[in-house]
């Protein structure tokens, strides 16, 4: 009997120092968040810039205005070029429709005179028939054959007319269809000029690309800013990730998507556990950093694993943390 109450000891004994052996994780590391410096994309003063460590942001919110003065002045100056240029292509229009106008008179007035005589000839006809009955004089046809003659020659004038005019109003409209492709070629290039001064207009106002929180303010109000200087550095805290680091024997049973325990470590023995999800596994390897604890402390060789997971506000970037696949 007591030896079987000694071997019944010695088993828990044994179960008590596996247990306390056991990792509550299998690989550690830090929070990380996506973060993005905003930079200026225009030259000026700061005028506003309503930024602070610390502030949470929302998406596209205005957060400063650089003075776009000498942009609105340059705009105006290619506005009023702009007018200039398309008054001088109605001026043109007016002189091709004047002239295009020119050569339909003469068109119209050669179809009404061959439309006279037209109708000269069937009342000749008519007056023919009565002179042979003796019913009007002679004379009465011999003035409408006159007034045939008269206007067969103004016919013949105005084909002259037509004519002559044919080629020098052909070179006219030419010219000024010409004049008129050189205007809206100046007028395009104008319009490209407008539109590229306004998106550098836009650029003067400063806003906030992503929804997050301000880690670190660069410049000042009344700062004197170019292009690319770097204004104010924010981050995504909501959406968080934990890079931690796993050996090759443990990568063999981790898939993107899965669920796996997040521990924030708050030091003291105090922890915080949090649902995460694998979102991005290294597809290269590389030295276990200093600072990581993995699995197996002889691993020289581990992959890099981002675990994605909502931070309640507790969680900061840079805190250490544990995993448990």
């Amino acid at each position: 009997m007591k030896t079987k109450w000694m071997t019944l000891a010695c088993a828990a004994l044994m179960m008590t120092a596996c247990h306390n052996n056991e990792k509550e994780y299998d690989a550690t590391g830090t929070f990380e968040a996506t973060e993005v410096t905003v930079a200026a994309k225009a030259t000026g003063e700061l005028l506003v810039f309503n930024v602070n460590e610390g502030d949470e942001m929302t998406v596209d919110s205005l957060v400063g205005v650089i003075d776009p003065s000498q942009l609105a002045l340059e705009k105006r100056k290619l506005e009023v070029t702009r007018g200039q240029v398309e008054a001088s292509k109605r001026q043109l229009a007016m002189s091709r429709n004047a002239t295009n106008s020119k050569q339909l008179d003469l068109e119209k007035q050669l179809s009404a005179l061959n439309q006279q005589i037209a109708n000269a000839r069937r009342e000749r006809q008519r007056y023919a028939e009565l002179v042979r009955d003796g019913a009007v004089p002679r004379k009465q046809l011999d003035d409408i054959d006159y007034q045939i003659r008269v206007l067969e020659k103004q016919v013949e004038a105005t084909r002259d007319q037509i004519r002559s005019n044919n080629a020098s109003l052909a070179e006219q409209a030419g010219s000024i269809d010409a004049q008129i492709e050189g205007v809206e070629a100046q007028s395009a290039a104008l319009e490209a000029q407008i539109a590229q001064i306004n998106d550098q207009l836009s650029h003067t106002n400063i806003t906030c690309p992503i929804k997050g929180t301000v880690l670190e303010k660069y410049v000042e109000r009344g700062e004197y800013v170019t292009p690319s200087k770097p204004l104010f550095k924010i981050a995504d805290t909501q959406n968080m990730f934990l890079r931690a680091y796993v050996t090759s024997a443990q990568l063999q049973d981790i898939k993107l998507g899965m669920k796996v325990k997040v521990f924030a470590d708050y030091g003291d023995g105090k922890k915080k556990e949090y649902e995460g999800t694998v979102a991005w596994i290294s597809s290269r390897s590389e030295f276990t950093p200093k600072t990581i604890v993995t699995d197996d402390e002889r691993a020289d060789l581990v992959y890099a694993v981002k675990v994605a997971l909502k931070n309640d506000g507790f969680i900061k970037i840079g805190m250490y943390g544990e995993v448990k696949f």
